[in-house]
């Protein structure tokens, strides 16, 4: 069951966030702390997501970085933004919620592992919505975008990948490394922009950080 609060307090029933979803005017922003694929509340995989950005409804979507080598729901998120979504990641995102042409929030209204059932708080309490929304815009100018290029079908990385951040984290320079691969300077500095984006990285140090914690490295880089 749904509640709804409007901006005079008094709850009412409503039907789930799929109307509200449907009929939504300019700007959909959604906030999940999800890092597997499972049910969800306010699940960002919803056919009325895709029909909304086909009649121009513009989609921004925050998950945590983890969501970049979970191989299923990377490439889900993947298709939505081949769709038109603006996705990005962040480290951590510490709570679930939707907004809806920014007049309306909603929350799961339990614990965010709820599942689909979850009982959902919808608010239309003008304050609440904007202090929620400048929550969410913090985060969101942090946050690294998610580009359906950065996801490989296993959302894993290549031998070649792998052997470079191998190098690199030896302390080989871009042209060392090009010269180790047998590629050029400009191809190993595409590779570890790419490699970056994927893991959600800011930096090189932090990109050697994510794969080693992942156990990408190679144990030898010959």
């Amino acid at each position: 069951m749904t509640t709804a609060f409007p901006t005079d307090r008094r709850p009412r029933p409503a039907r789930g966030i799929d109307p509200l979803l449907a009929a939504a005017r300019s700007e959909v922003l959604l906030m999940s702390t999800q890092t597997v694929m499972a049910p969800s509340p306010l699940g960002v995989l919803r056919r009325v997501n895709f029909e909304n950005l086909r009649r121009g409804v513009r989609y921004r979507v925050l998950v945590p970085d983890p969501v970049r080598t979970a191989p299923v729901l990377a490439l889900h998120l993947a298709k939505l933004a081949r769709a038109g979504a603006d996705v990005r990641t962040v480290p951590e995102v510490s709570a679930n919620a939707l907004f809806v042409d920014r007049a309306t929030a909603v929350f799961p209204a339990g614990h965010a592992d709820s599942g689909p059932a979850a009982d959902l708080a919808m608010i239309r309490l003008p304050d609440v919505v904007a202090t929620s929304i400048e929550l969410f815009e913090l985060r969101w100018s942090a946050a690294v975008p998610l580009l359906p290029s950065d996801l490989p079908d296993t959302a894993e990385l290549e031998f070649r990948e792998r052997r470079l951040l191998s190098l690199l984290s030896l302390g080989y320079t871009d042209a060392a490394a090009a010269d180790e691969l047998d590629i050029s300077v400009r191809t190993v500095r595409r590779m570890v922009s790419g490699i970056m984006n994927r893991l959600g990285a800011r930096s090189r140090f932090m990109a050697g950080a994510k794969a080693a914690e992942r156990g990408w490295l190679l144990g030898e880089a010959a």
